[in-house]
C-alpha cells in the first residue's frame, strides 16, 4: 500500500506544484499567500508518503485530498485534477491492501512450505 500512495501524492506535489504557478497569474492573490499555501500542501505530500502506513496516515490523506479538490475555488481545474486524484488515491488505497493481504498470504504460505522440510523431485 505505501508504494502505491506514495507514487499517488508525489503525483500531487507536482500537481500543487504547477496549480500555485496557474494561481500566480491571479492579481487577486499575493504571491507569497500562493507560494505558503502551495508550499505547506507540497511539504504535507511529501510527508504523507512516509507516514502512509502510520496509523492516521490515511485518514490526513483523505483530508489532502479534500484539500485539493477545494483548491478549485481558486484554480479552477484542480476541481477536477482534485478529483482525479481523490481517485487514484482511493484506488491506491483500496487496492494496496488487497496487495499487502496477498503478499501476507503468500509470506504464510512460504513459512509453511519451509516448516515442512525440503522436498525432493521423486526418482523416476
Amino acid at each position: 500500500m505505501r508504494t502505491l500512495c506514495a507514487s499517488t501524492l508525489i503525483g500531487e506535489f507536482f500537481v500543487v506544484g504547477f496549480a500555485a504557478l496557474v494561481a500566480m497569474k491571479d492579481p487577486d492573490l499575493a504571491g507569497s499567500t500562493v507560494w505558503t499555501v502551495s508550499g505547506i500542501a507540497m511539504f504535507l505530500c511529501l510527508a504523507l508518503c512516509g507516514m502512509v502506513t502510520r496509523p492516521g496516515g490515511i485518514a490526513l490523506g483523505w483530508a489532502l485530498q479534500i484539500a485539493l479538490i477545494a483548491s478549485g475555488f481558486v484554480v479552477p481545474t484542480m476541481f477536477f485534477m482534485g478529483a482525479v486524484f481523490a481517485a487514484l488515491w482511493w484506488a491506491s488505497v483500496h487496492y494496496g491492501r488487497k496487495i499487502d493481504e496477498a503478499k501476507a498470504r503468500f509470506a504464510a504460505q512460504g513459512e509453511r512450505a519451509a516448516q515442512s522440510g525440503p522436498t525432493t523431485p521423486d526418482a523416476v
